[in-house]
């Protein structure tokens, strides 16, 4: 057992699978829930982080949105990595990338992260448009073309 997590964290583990060419919906958030991307700026540079995953053909990312202290990311895994490994390689670049932006040192996200596998009868749309209404029911924007850090593959 992994004791280096708290237990939710290690609840959270629990019944985790990681299957190549499946879709998963992953949230994750930041440290204490602080607003690091309220900045477009350094929003922006993890949006380059889950473009170069997408690049590599780790993940197909059909959509994200990033939020002032989350993240709500769908994609389907590759064959290159499993997806604690993408999970991983994105926080941890991406954080190294916001750290050298912001000239800190700071831990940017929280541990673990949530993730859901998508059923094939789930309309996938769907929730790609539940994911980029974020900043609309978050109150951030009031349409959500004035909102500079999301992304999906129908849109």
């Amino acid at each position: 057992m992994d004791t280096s997590l708290p237990p939710h964290g290690r609840a959270l583990r629990k019944g985790r699978h990681s299957q190549p060419h499946h879709l998963y919906l992953v949230t994750t958030c930041t440290r204490d829930r602080l607003p690091f991307f309220h900045h477009w700026q350094s929003g922006r540079l993890v949006v380059k982080e889950m473009r170069a995953l997408h690049e590599m053909n780790w993940v197909d990312s059909l959509s994200f949105v990033v939020m002032p202290d989350h993240v709500h990311w769908l994609f389907g895994l590759g064959e290159r990595a499993p997806l604690s490994m993408v999970m991983r390689r994105f926080k941890g670049r991406s954080s190294m990338m916001v750290n050298r932006a912001l000239c800190g040192e700071k831990s940017i996200w929280q541990r673990g992260y949530h993730d859901r596998a998508i059923r094939d009868e789930e309309d996938i749309r769907a929730v790609a448009r539940y994911i980029v209404a974020n900043p609309l029911r978050a109150g951030l924007v009031n349409d959500i073309g004035q909102y500079p850090l999301w992304d999906a593959k129908w849109l």
